[in-house]
């Protein structure tokens, strides 16, 4: 499957903002966002005047990079979405909220979702016991989610369970750090999705 594999940060310089795809780096002076807070390329320090539809293309490829879905996956996601009961737009992000890979950075277990990705990937997370190697296996109320207790000796996960008291974890996520176990309390709402997207623009874009 094609994937991006240049450097993420370029990603959050066509974007404008931060999009947190490198860890602690992103909230470091090596960020390229503070750096050079301007797109990539030739032309990227001129000033741009998008269209309707510009703007809405560019916040359907905000969420993509943010959550690291292709864009067929998205597409899905949407299509999904829209056949769900309730707002487009908000089953929209609470189905990318509910990626494993998702999931598993909310609750302090990677420290950037790419890195969530590759730990679900390796075989280092388990749910309700069983071990998930898919980073976009939906997880579902009540579901807990640890990470294999023989990975639990690397480092990685053992400066995790150190600093674990410092995370914070949203509200519909429950974290035992001590374990390196969470559950999933609730699913997400509006508000306890803090992703700077605008969905509707999403919703206007792919129902045109």
């Amino acid at each position: 499957m094609a994937r991006y594999k240049d450097s993420v940060c370029r990603q959050c310089r066509r974007e404008g903002i931060k999009l947190f795809l490198k860890g602690d780096r992103c909230y470091s002076q090596k960020c390229a966002i503070d750096r050079r807070g301007y797109a990539p390329g030739q032309h990227g320090q001129m000033r741009r005047k998008f269209s309707e539809y510009g703007l809405q293309l560019r916040e359907k490829q905000k969420a993509r990079r943010i959550y690291g879905v292709l864009e067929k996956q998205f597409r899905n996601y949407f299509k999904k979405a829209a056949s769900q009961k309730g707002v487009t737009g908000e089953n929209l992000l609470r189905l990318l909220e509910c990626r494993l890979d998702n999931v598993v950075y909310r609750m302090g277990f990677g420290l950037s979702r790419p890195q969530a990705r590759q730990l679900v990937r390796y075989g280092h997370i388990e749910v309700n016991g069983k071990r998930v190697t898919i980073p976009s296996f939906q997880v579902k109320e009540k579901d807990v989610i640890s990470v294999r207790e023989n990975s639990r000796s690397l480092s990685l996960f053992k400066e995790i369970s150190e600093a674990g008291e410092s995370k914070v974890v949203p509200e519909w996520l429950s974290v035992n750090f001590d374990t390196l176990t969470g559950e999933v309390v609730s699913l997400p709402n509006r508000e306890d999705i803090d992703v700077p997207i605008e969905e509707h623009l999403i919703v206007e874009l792919y129902s045109k």
